[in-house]
């Protein structure tokens, strides 16, 4: 504890022995002249990255003439990509494609269509279920008879 506050006290009196030999100016004019060279390093740094796409898309290039002089001898077609151009957000994607706005439209449609089918079945009101469940004997009996007559006893 003795030796902590002893640094404190020290450390103190240093700093402004330190600020008193001009090295805060120093900082400040270095600072001022980063700004164009921030700038001058910055466009280095673009032109130097433009050189390396340069560098590789002249290397893809002679490999594709390489790649293709190969098909041409032994008479390989070329792989034709599944049209990225239509959908370049699927490359890489794991999933389905996504639905456009068409298809969703469509299934909404079918969706109502279904929901509307199945309220159907349902009568809207109780005379249309009394003469639904009168009739429904009716049909059982059809349905079982017709159903006997395709039947044979082995």
């Amino acid at each position: 504890m003795a030796a902590f506050i002893a640094k404190q006290m020290v450390g103190k009196q240093l700093g402004s022995v330190k600020g008193a030999l001009g090295d805060k100016e120093d900082k400040e004019d270095k600072k001022d002249g980063t700004d164009e060279e921030d700038d001058e390093i910055a466009e280095a740094k673009r032109e130097a990255e433009e050189k390396r796409k340069e560098k590789y898309r002249k290397m893809e290039e002679e490999r594709e003439t390489l790649r293709q002089s190969i098909r041409d001898k032994y008479g390989i077609k070329k792989k034709v990509p599944q049209d990225p151009l239509q959908d370049p957000g699927l490359e890489g994607r794991l999933g389905r494609k996504k639905k456009t706005p068409e298809e969703l439209a469509a299934e909404a449609s079918m969706d109502t269509e279904d929901t509307s089918a199945q309220n159907s079945v349902f009568p809207k009101t109780l005379d249309d279920l009394t003469t639904k469940v009168t009739d429904l004997p009716g049909k059982m009996i059809g349905a079982v008879s017709g159903a006997t007559g395709r039947c044979s006893l082995q």
